[in-house]
């Protein structure tokens, strides 16, 4: 079994059977059942996006799994988003949604990002290299109210 990307910049098989794997583990938590099928929605969004799309999503994704594991996947509009408490703290519009340039990440009124009178919420993603990565993980950490 393969553990790199596939052509189209998805999931690896590894990484599908992994996640397939947790929405069985959610499945048999009390309760479980309806973040299991909201983590399939999302896997289902993501995959069914184009190519360019589907890339930013998915490292999107593995980022916000492995940054932040208490957030629930789900989708918001149709869109990739993540959840604290059943409220929605970040969310990915896809750039082929509504036909815009690049992909927006954004954090909702929950995130923890207040710096003064005026503080950025969504930002312009056109691709998910390690400086972005880095750069999300430490928004991500931050709207958690974990700076460090």
């Amino acid at each position: 079994m393969s553990g790199t990307k596939d052509h189209a910049g998805g999931f690896s098989q590894a990484e599908r059977e992994a996640m397939k794997a947790r929405a069985e583990e959610l499945r048999a938590e009390k309760g479980g059942r309806k973040k299991a099928t909201d983590l399939e929605k999302l896997l289902e969004a993501i995959e069914e996006m184009p190519e360019e799309d589907r890339a930013i999503a998915a490292g999107l994704h593995t980022l916000v799994s492995r940054t932040a594991p208490g957030l629930d996947a789900r989708t918001w509009y149709g869109m990739p988003a993540w959840a604290r408490d059943g409220q929605i703290l970040l969310f990915l519009q896809p750039s082929g949604k509504f036909g815009t340039r690049y992909s927006t990440l954004g954090f909702n009124d929950g995130a923890a990002l207040d710096d003064g009178e005026m503080w950025p919420t969504a930002f312009a993603v056109t691709r998910l290299t390690p400086e972005v990565q880095e750069r999300i993980t430490g928004l991500l950490r931050r709207a958690l109210g974990r700076d460090s």
